[in-house]
Order: structure tokens, then sequence, then C-alpha cells
């Protein structure tokens, strides 16, 4: 029986047996508890009544009467927040902290139980009170180092408090969420119990302490001291060195947090949480924080607009994959891997037991990283049915296309298969480079077919271009997205076009990479500064890992597409090795030779033939450029095409753009995408650094929306 004495939208404070009261968070508009704005003040007021409670309260118990305990701040609000100034968002994180301590000093013994995720301010919420008891196969965590950020509401001073020094760094560091053994062994929570037993666990766990078996007031008062394990000069040296390693460029958190946690594990708490709140407010103006709080919000928004076009799809039991290639294996893999099963045809035999023997190399190694059970892994590929004729195809719900990428023969392909599934399949054509509007032309059923351009290689690769051609119908495409939803990717609609969206905008790149080398710019240097700059590679090796021929020929359908940003490059360096029979990587030589590494790729090392077959085809001398200059040259050109495509309709909202980027082509995190970089470097100086750039020619051209924004003040992400 309870009674309650607060009741609030995001929690209530309510009586219940033996003195206790239970302070419940469960929000009454959404299926998750969070720590937004009206929370914190909710909080604020329960803390106010409890602190004027007198003797008439013996303990607090803190839940969840939601699937979860609370999975974090509001990120929609931090873009409001980050728009303040350093001091204002040093000062919100100080209000919020105070409050914390607030509960933290509440005159009777507490202990939060924890259930589902607790992350971030979640799992800092539950770190200000006493004890802590989590639920088998819940989650704790701090992961704010994957939005940019570091915790801001005490989760660097209450961490390494309640465990050490050097586990705190090593879970703010990775961000991972922790399961119960790991969070119980870490000193993070007291207990696990099975998830029925949760709450009669915390409140024994209280009466405990209310009953003067633990000594909860030691507890706590031992905890506003110095960390009893700091952190030896030693070991600070090894994770700065580890964090150099393998930590993301440009993303100043992580080593941010080893300086932090160095200078307050020689103070006491309300210092250290004066130093993170210092913290918190220099990382949140940093423009890794701006970009990743905007992926995510972008993911968020990308993932709504794919269940809306799912809409008007039909079920997909059975799927059908032409070609058992690279490509085909890969799709035919991934689909049955997510619980679809497939039927893989080829023309060759030798084909299709490739298909099925790298298969089955992969099943293995999910089995042999614990991903998989040896039952699940036979039963995977029982689901892929090899096979040189039609059979079956008639029960097909969907059938994607994925042979050799020629027009004549996908014509004849699709034409064919047409007649061997229903009316009701639908086709799709996995094509990285042909117009779907080209692919249908003999079709009786248009409006049935659509493209599925996936990226290579399939089971990685995270993106799914679905291409609406001009007579695509809704079930097409809606079928085409839930068939990539289906096999756990990210699937972004895009309008018919050469290069369709992710490859026009890089073609954008390479073409201004190949005026760069032609103008005398030395292609090692522009590679050097582009991974600098934050891209996993540069564009010369780029080419080198894609394939020279493979390269040449998608940039020459491309470039042809968009004639006035993107003409013939006078001493294309790509052509210029190719002609010498230089593939690039496959054959051990193209922009940079390889040689065989045991246990990896092939070792780039720089190559004085290809330097002299370069520069013997450039137009003009070689000519010293800046890193600088180098980047706005790559850049620029980028940025123009990708508001050209938005400008057009080619894909719906800045968010799909820029998560396609970052999906498809390895755009460094930290800018965010082309759009969210734009808006960071603002569209009057954009403007600006285009006239710069005018005698260039028209990949240089500032788009008209980009005038639009520039004298309107605007942005691309207005809110």
């Amino acid at each position: 029986m309870t009674d309650s004495i607060y009741s609030g939208r995001s929690l209530t404070l309510s009586r219940i047996e033996d003195g206790f009261v239970e302070l419940r968070l469960q929000r009454e508009d959404a299926p998750i508890n969070k720590l937004d704005q009206r929370t914190l003040e909710e909080l604020e007021a329960v803390a106010g009544l409890l602190e004027n409670a007198g003797g008439d309260i013996r303990g607090l118990l803190v839940s969840s009467g939601l699937d979860s305990f609370v999975v974090g701040a509001d990120i929609t609000e931090f873009g409001a927040l980050f728009e303040r100034s350093e001091a204002e968002i040093v000062e919100h994180t100080w209000q919020a902290n105070r409050l914390f301590e607030r509960l933290s000093a509440l005159p009777v013994p507490s202990v939060v139980a924890i259930n589902g995720y607790a992350l971030g301010g979640g799992l800092e919420l539950a770190l200000a009170f006493d004890y802590r008891v989590m639920a088998e196969g819940a989650r704790v965590g701090l992961p704010e180092v994957g939005l940019g950020l570091i915790p801001g509401y005490g989760g660097t001073v209450r961490l390494p408090r309640v465990s050490s020094v050097m586990l705190a760094l090593e879970w703010l560091t990775d961000g991972r969420p922790r399961q119960a053994e790991a969070a119980v062994s870490a000193g993070v929570v007291e207990l696990s119990v099975e998830p029925g037993a949760l709450r009669t666990a915390a409140l024994t766990l209280l009466r405990q302490a209310v009953e003067g078996e633990l000594d909860w007031d030691d507890r706590r008062q031992s905890r506003l001291r110095v960390p009893a394990r700091p952190a030896s000069e030693e070991e600070l040296a090894r994770v700065r060195t580890e964090l150099a390693r393998r930590a993301p460029a440009h993303q100043p958190a992580r080593p941010w947090l080893v300086d932090l946690l160095e200078a307050a594990q020689r103070t006491d708490h309300l210092t250290a949480l004066r130093l993170e709140g210092e913290t918190f407010g220099r990382v949140a103006k940093t423009q890794a924080a701006a970009s990743l709080v905007r992926t995510f919000l972008n993911d968020q928004a990308v993932k709504k607009l794919g269940k809306s076009h799912i809409g008007a799809a039909s079920p997909i039991r059975q799927a059908v994959v032409l070609g058992a290639g690279i490509m085909g294996g890969g799709i035919a893999y991934t689909s049955a891997l997510h619980g679809t099963p497939v039927r893989m045809k080829d023309i060759r035999q030798e084909a299709l037991d490739l298909g099925m023997a790298e298969a089955d190399k992969l099943l293995r190694r999910q089995v042999g990283k614990g991903r998989l059970s040896e039952a699940r892994a036979a039963e995977v590929l029982a689901s892929i049915t090899p096979q040189l004729d039609d059979t079956g195809f008639a029960e097909a719900d969907v059938l994607i296309e994925a042979v050799v990428e020629k027009l004549s023969v996908k014509h004849a392909v699709l034409g064919e298969v047409e007649r061997a599934v229903a009316p009701r399949t639908i086709l799709l054509s996995n094509t990285s480079s042909l117009r779907i509007d080209d692919l249908a032309e003999p079709l009786r059923r248009p409006e049935n077919f659509a493209g599925m351009h996936f990226f290579n290689p399939v089971p990685v690769m995270p993106l799914v271009e679905i291409i609406r051609g001009c007579r695509s119908g809704d079930a097409a495409v809606a079928t085409a997205v839930a068939q990539a939803v289906a096999m756990g990717k990210t699937p972004i609609v895009v309008k018919d076009g050469p290069g369709f969206l992710v490859n026009r905008i890089l073609a954008a790149y390479i073409h201004a990479f190949l005026q760069l080398v032609a103008d005398g710019a030395d292609f090692e240097q522009v590679d050097r500064a582009a991974e600098a700059f934050g891209w996993p590679m540069g564009p010369a090796y780029l080419e080198d890992v894609v394939g020279l021929d493979t390269g040449a020929h998608v940039c020459d359908v491309i470039f042809a597409g968009y004639p006035e940003r993107m003409p013939a490059v006078p001493g294309n360096a790509i052509k210029t090795l190719l002609a010498e029979e230089r593939l690039g990587q496959k054959s051990g030589a193209g922009f940079y030779r390889y040689e065989a590494a045991e246990g990896g790729p092939p070792r780039k090392v720089s190559d004085p033939r290809a330097r002299s077959l370069v520069a013997a085809r450039r137009t003009k001398g070689a000519r010293d450029f800046s890193d600088p200059e180098i980047i706005e040259r790559l850049m620029l050109p980028l940025i123009v095409e990708a508001i050209h495509a938005l400008q057009e309709g080619v894909v719906a909202t800045p968010a799909e753009l820029d998560t396609a980027l970052l999906l498809g082509l390895g755009f460094p995190p930290y800018l965010g995408g082309a759009l969210v970089y734009a808006d960071w470097l603002g569209a009057a100086h954009l403007v600006s650094r285009c006239e710069q750039y005018a005698a260039l020619g028209e990949a240089y051209r500032a788009p008209a929306m980009l005038y639009e924004l520039a004298a309107d003040e605007g942005r691309f992400y207005a809110e």
C-alpha cells in the first residue's frame, strides 16, 4: 500500500512499508526515462520535500516504473544548451550537481534498484545515492565520449570514488555499457539479482542500512574525500599512449578525461565537481561534440523516416539473389544471417561454391567470436540455397540482382527473371553507377522495380541507398527499405541520377583531387593532409584500394553526368597509371606499391615510378601547396556537390544526406557530414571561400541555396 507525497509527469514520491519512501521514475509521455529539464525540476521538488520531512522517513528506495532505469540525458536539449557560452554551460552543470549533492546528502540511507539501462546521466543519478542493486541483464555505463563529451553530472567524480581511478578511466574512455557482473566486480553496484527479485533485494539492503548493519554514513563521508585508489603517473602515461594510438582524430574528450581525472584525484569531492564542470563546458563547445550530437539526432531522424517508408511494404518471407560474386554472396549471407531465407542463383557452379564457402567462412568467424552458436550458424548456412536454375522464383517476395555492372547484361538478366517471378515480386538491382530508369527499360512492370545500392563489403558496411526511378512504385521502394532494415542496414531513399548520392559527392571530391594533382600537387602530400584532417585514407590511397579500373569507370559515368562541375581533367592521374596496367592494390601497384604483410593487408610504400608517371602527364609543373589549401580544394567541391544534391531533391533531408556520407564514405566523424560541416563553417564563410577559388571552375561556385542561407544567416540545420 502506498501513500502519494508527490506526483509529477516524470516521477512520483510515495510512502511505502516500514517508514520508507519510494522515488519512482516513470514518465507519463514516453516509454523510457531520461534526465531532461522537466525531470531535473521534479527531482528538485522531491529533494525539497525529503529534506523537510524530519524524522518521519527512515529510508529511500529509488526505482523505475518503466523497462529501463534512466537511459541518459535528453540529447534533443543539447543543441540549445551548447549554443550558450562556455561559462553558462558550466553553470548549468553546477546547478544539476548541486541538486545531485542534495540528493546524496539526504538524512536517511538510500538504495537504487537498476533495471534495464542506467546510462550517462542515469548512472550518474544512481551514483549520487548510497547503494545500488542491479538486475541481471541490465546495463550501466557512461557513454558520453561517443558524443564527443564527458559526463557532466558528477560521473567523473563519483565513479573513481566507488571503484578506482584506473577503472573509471577505462569505463569513461571506452564508453561501453557494462553487464551486472562487471559492475559488481568494479564496486559500482553492491549486488545483482534476477529481475523478479530486484525490488525485494533493494528493500532488504535498505533495511540493513536503516538497522545499522551497514554504515551508510561512513560510506558517504569516504566518498567526499580523495579517491582511495588513485592512478600512478606510469598508469596515466600508459592510458595516454593507448589513447593516442586508438582514439578517433580531432575528438579531445578522451585525452581531456585523463587530464581531468589526474587533477581531480588530488582534490576533494566538491573541487573535483568544479573541475568536471569546467571541462564539460570546454568540451561542449568543440566541433566534435556539436557534430557527434547532431549525428546522434540525425540517426534517430533517419530511423523514423525508414519506418515511414516501410508502410507500403509486403512481408518478406523469401528472397532471391542473382549472382554469387562478392556483392551477391555478401547480400545472400547478410539476408540469411538476419533471418530471411535466400535462393542464390549463378550461371556457374564454381561461383556458387565460392559464394557458399565465403558464407561458411564468415559464419565460422561469428562462431569463433562467440556471436553465434554452432547450431545457429548451421541454420543460417542451410537457409541459403545455391542453384543454377529458376526453381522457387515464383514464391519470392523480393529478388535482388547483383550481376556484372554492364547495362546490356543487366537488361538481359532482368528481362528474363521478370518472366520467372510472380507479378507481385519486387525486383531490385544492386548497381553503383547505372541509372535505374535505364535499367527499367525492358521491364513490363517497372513500377515493381527499384535500385538497392549496397556498399562493399556488404556484411560490414551499414548503408544501403534505395534508388527510386521515375516509374518505381511506392510498394517497390517500401519493400527495398524493408529488406534493408531486415538485413540490419540503414536505408536512405534517393532519387535516380548519375552516382545517386554518395558516389556523386565522392566523385566531386575525387575530381578535385585529380585537378590538384594536375595543378602540380604531390599526391602523397595530398593523402597525408587528408588523413591528418580525419579521412580514413587519402584520395590516392582510396582509389588504389577501390581499384583504379573501377574508380576510372565510376568517375567516367558520374563526371559525364555533371560536365559543368566535373569536366575532363587533362593529365588525369588515375588514367595515366591505368594506362600502365597499374590497377592499384589488387595488382600490387597504383599510386603506391604494395608489399605482402603477414597477417594483414598489403603494406603501402612510396613508388618513384608512379610519381614520375604522374609528373610526366601534368599540364603544369610541380607546385608547393600548404595543407590548409589542399583541404579547402578537396572539401569545397564536396560541400558544393552535397548542396546541389539537396537542392535538387536527390535526398529529402540534410539528416539523410549526412548520415549517408558518414556510413557510406567514411566521412570524418568529428565533422558530422558535409552539411553539418558547412553549418560549422558558416554559409557566409563558405560563399567567401568559393569566391576565392572561382577561377578553378564551376565546382567551386556556391549554389543558390548557399547564397540564400548566407543572406539570411541561416543554416541547413535550423533548429
